[in-house]
């Protein structure tokens, strides 16, 4: 497509709506704006207008501000009470005059638009975009009531890092993230995400959702709105605000049936190993027989674990660690004396192991040796002292209910 005849016909060019979806209500929240352009055999989207670099950022400015002029006239002429999600490049948002920005939505907030209604969504944080003048661009749109979106694109700290200073009310996920669930890289990435969403209140919107697999995942990670083509295509109309309620709710029940069914499984887990242990606790002596009472444990959890090892109150390993290698358990007394309290919520499990004398089970991490993700069960031998059980990674996989 040429950009000049994008630019040359731009009253052509007209937008298309794409809704978004609340995962509290079900309901459309609002409604993505998309730009198309008339060719031979109908219409195309200009997504690809807008992603190619050589296109002249102020080509890019100009068509989406005719876009958001037609978007923002529909949404009057039809009385369309949702939020309206415009497009924006970082480097097109320090382009444009934000007086004349803000004095043009004003024109339309005379008419019945509301300035809350608007969502600025930001597509791209480039390397060379000075976030700091972002930053306090984006703070003056939001002393209006206008709404900021970040997109998060790709896994490196610079972006998050921008997403931190930017601080959006919105961050924005594309849902292909989820294609392979089994990259470790992956689970971090989305964990982050996730993660320092929170910490900034900011709302998770996953896009580009495809199937019900990619929105059970959204779902599973906090996601608060859905955007996709499973649940509806971009087109020139508005929809009834309950048109994928039916789906909605049907899906989030099943992923709700799914999540207690693995949950209520990985907990008898949990009591079962609680149980073998405390029917351990009699052969439990003190310290200084510590490597004679491990290899009775392992016995217990020969199918489940390939490390177990004991500690005291203040996180020193007294014991060696009990290791199975090539299907052998071996015995490593190297590591006898290493400390793990500086293991993000190490004290915090032991503090709560001694209060409710109850085993616990970690959430899923990589093992620091074997780079596999495994979790540990862990398990109060007396007021100081500890059993750690590490469960491997092949024994997880073959449990469904332990790998998520």
């Amino acid at each position: 497509m040429d950009p000049l005849d994008v630019i040359d016909r731009l009253q052509k060019v007209k937008p298309l709506f794409q809704p978004v979806f609340s995962a509290v209500k079900h309901d459309i929240m609002g409604y993505v704006v998309k730009g198309s352009f008339p060719i031979d055999d109908g219409q195309v989207l200009l997504d690809g207008f807008f992603q190619d670099d050589e296109v002249p950022d102020e080509f890019k400015l100009e068509v989406n501000q005719h876009l958001m002029k037609r978007a923002m006239d529909t949404f009057i002429q039809e009385k369309e009470s949702g939020c309206l999600f415009i497009h924006r490049r970082a480097n097109e948002l320090l382009l444009e005059d934000s007086e004349a920005f803000i004095a043009m939505i004003h024109t339309f907030q005379e008419l019945g638009f509301n300035m809350n209604q608007l969502v600025i969504e930001i597509l791209d944080v480039e390397v060379d975009v000075d976030v700091e003048r972002l930053h306090h661009l984006l703070h003056y749109y939001k002393t209006f009531g206008i709404q900021v979106a970040v997109r998060h694109e790709g896994d490196t700290t610079p972006n998050l890092d921008s997403l931190r200073l930017l601080e959006p009310h919105i961050v924005k996920v594309d849902a292909s993230i989820f294609k392979d669930q089994a990259n470790p890289l992956q689970q971090d990435v989305i964990q982050s995400i996730s993660l320092l969403s929170r910490r900034i209140g900011a709302a998770l919107l996953f896009e580009n959702i495809e199937d019900s697999i990619q929105l059970y995942y959204a779902w599973k990670h906090g996601g608060r709105f859905y955007q996709g083509s499973y649940l509806v295509r971009p087109s020139e109309r508005f929809l009834e605000r309950d048109v994928c309620v039916d789906l909605l709710r049907n899906d989030v029940h099943r992923f709700i049936k799914r999540e207690k069914m693995l949950i209520e499984t990985r907990l008898n887990y949990v009591l079962n190993w609680d149980q073998r242990m405390r029917g351990m606790l009699d052969s439990w002596e003190s310290p200084k027989q510590v490597n004679a009472f491990i290899p009775r444990i392992m016995n217990l959890f020969d199918q489940e674990s390939f490390r177990i090892y004991v500690c005291d109150s203040d996180g020193q390993q007294i014991s060696s660690n009990f290791t199975k290698r090539n299907g052998e358990w071996v015995e490593e007394p190297e590591v006898y004396g290493t400390n793990w309290a500086f293991r993000p919520y190490f004290l915090e499990n032991m503090v709560q192991m001694k209060m409710w004398n109850k085993g616990r089970l970690s959430d899923v991490y990589s093992d620091i040796e074997t780079r596999e993700l495994v979790r540990t069960f862990s398990f109060p031998l007396s007021d100081s002292h500890s059993i750690f059980i590490d469960i491997r990674y092949d024994y997880m996989f073959e449990h469904e209910a332990l790998l998520h």
